[in-house]
């Protein structure tokens, strides 16, 4: 029979003689409770924070991107293409030029970049989805679709025939100029489509042909800034990415979707891991009334504990009654608290009790690694705290 975790089990389903050790382990019952639905809550809420801020650069983002080591710009050759088609786990790739330009409309003057693409630009990611006005435009044509900021700033309309949509691209060469026309390849572009996602990405990117940014830019036909990859669900990233540097001979660098987005991720975790341990802290404070009423439960039992020692219990077996006693009340709080958390968060999810605006619902993630943290955190604590409560009971006390 396991005597310590059988009489730390009639410690804590029993009543204290002595009130105030029942007002302080309901206090610190309570507090784990509270603490462990509260930090269940708060993760779940930045998880779906992070979720509903990274579907902006999702949008827009390929899953792999192939960009040159050096300079702005590389060269693809048709075997190329057909070897990046072959590789197990690529669904679809584009080709892609990007530069920041300057565009004029009316007298207004914006830079921003023009990002040529070509057919295959629609199937790597769902911009194409996520038009405000108008169309997608037509590739081998001087049509273009713009972000909605871009369009708010220099005050352009779709189809204004009134006023010419301008590009001014630099042009390459040191020769001395002498007129406006020798510093800048010059186009007269159609605006046919405004695409609306977030506040910067809609301040971003002129979309255009593929063969006029060249022509603007002055890159030969094979030449471009970027290959952007759509991968297979459950592709191997890692392979695809080693597959890609052999094909370019390694004068390229390959990117995934968190390496594009780089600063967002480290900014979303940074967020994530300070709240944790803000509410990990509030926790620990609540646990400091659990050491204390199993240190008033141990003076109380004083008398209980030197009887079971002259009949022979070692004194670690007295200190495993109350480290027990203390990781049991942590876990049952734990799981209490989880459950009323867990709860709370597929209310939310389902029935959308809290909005953030009329039609935008404040996100919340329901994930089982969260779930494991706070279960882990919490019982990590609760020995923790359970063991310094137990280190008071000593030789020295039983005697």
């Amino acid at each position: 029979m396991n005597f310590p975790l059988y009489i730390a089990k009639r410690y804590l389903f029993s009543k204290s003689k002595n009130n105030a050790i029942n007002i302080i382990t309901g206090i610190a019952s309570i507090g784990i409770i509270v603490g462990t639905l509260a930090l269940f809550v708060v993760l779940s809420v930045f998880s779906g924070l992070r979720d509903f801020s990274l579907s902006f650069s999702n949008t827009i983002d390929p899953d792999l991107k192939v960009n040159p080591i050096q300079g702005k710009s590389f060269f693809i050759s048709p075997k190329q293409e057909k070897e990046i088609a072959s590789i197990e786990g690529i669904a679809s790739y584009s080709k892609v030029v990007e530069e920041r330009v300057l565009f004029v409309f009316d007298g207004k003057e914006q830079v921003t970049y023009l990002k040529g693409v070509d057919v295959n630009y629609t199937k790597i990611n769902s911009v194409s989805k996520n038009l405000f006005n108008g169309k997608w435009l037509r590739y081998k044509t001087a049509e273009v679709v713009v972000g909605y900021g871009i369009t708010q700033k220099l005050s352009l309309g779709l189809f204004d025939f009134n006023n010419d949509f301008e590009v001014y691209v630099p042009r390459k060469g040191k020769a001395i100029i002498e007129s406006e026309a020798e510093a800048f390849n010059k186009s007269v572009l159609i605006p046919v489509g405004i695409y609306a996602i977030s506040e910067d990405l809609d301040g971003k990117y002129v979309f255009a042909d593929l063969t006029l940014a060249q022509d603007l830019l002055e890159y030969k036909h094979n030449e471009i800034s970027g290959v952007e990859i759509k991968t297979k669900p459950n592709a191997n990233e890692a392979e695809i990415m080693e597959k890609l540097n052999l094909i370019f001979q390694n004068k390229v660098e390959v990117k995934n979707r968190a390496q594009l987005n780089a600063t967002l991720y480290k900014m979303l975790n940074t967020e994530n891991i300070a709240v944790y341990l803000i509410f990990t802290l509030v926790i620990i404070i609540a646990l400091f009334n659990l050491i204390g009423a199993l240190i008033m439960m141990i003076l109380e039992k004083k008398s209980n504990l030197k009887t079971l020692f002259n009949l022979g219990s070692e004194v670690k077996d007295l200190k495993k009654i109350f480290l027990l006693q203390g990781s049991l009340l942590t876990i049952i709080g734990g799981i209490i608290g989880l459950i009323l958390g867990i709860i709370i968060v597929l209310i939310q999810q389902h029935f959308k009790l809290v909005m953030i605006t009329e039609s935008l619902a404040y996100p919340v993630v329901f994930s089982i690694q969260n779930v494991l943290i706070v279960f882990g955190t919490i019982v990590a604590l609760g020995f923790t705290s359970s063991l310094i409560a137990s280190s008071r009971v000593t030789k020295k006390l039983l005697d």
